[in-house]
């Protein structure tokens, strides 16, 4: 699945994936382990670099967990008009299904800071939704 957001003004595009990790799951202590990859792309005519993350992570009981930090995956990474910085990370869940959304925090060439939404996308054991 893929979903994409691009800011208005600085052209920044999101794309995620999604992938249930079976094999670090524990579904008998409803420990669920999904990975996911975010590509993020400049298609804007300015250079930003990403410098901090918001994230919203939500299980079907309705807990959320929000994660804040410098940068992803210990990177803050500069995007030139048309570059690319994709990474992967991982959550785990209590429960087979969830959702993730958030925004990243950027600052442009020029001084500029700006928020870019990550669009909510879906956790989801395999077969579980339709």
């Amino acid at each position: 699945m893929t979903i994409m957001e691009k800011s208005k003004p600085h052209g920044i595009v999101i794309e995620t994936q999604v992938k249930y990790l079976p094999e670090q799951s524990d579904e008998e202590a409803d420990r669920f382990v999904f990975s996911y990859t975010i590509s993020i792309t400049n298609l804007g005519s300015i250079a930003a670099r990403l410098i901090s993350r918001h994230w919203v992570i939500t299980d079907a009981y309705n807990h959320v967990q929000e994660v804040r930090g410098q940068g992803v995956v210990g990177e803050q990474p500069m995007l030139q008009p048309s570059q690319s910085f994709e990474y992967s990370s991982g959550t785990v869940l209590a429960t087979q299904v969830g959702t993730m959304r958030g925004s990243y925090q950027m600052v442009a060439e020029d001084g500029t800071e700006f928020d870019v939404e990550i669009p909510e996308f879906v956790l989801s054991v395999p077969r579980v939704l339709h």
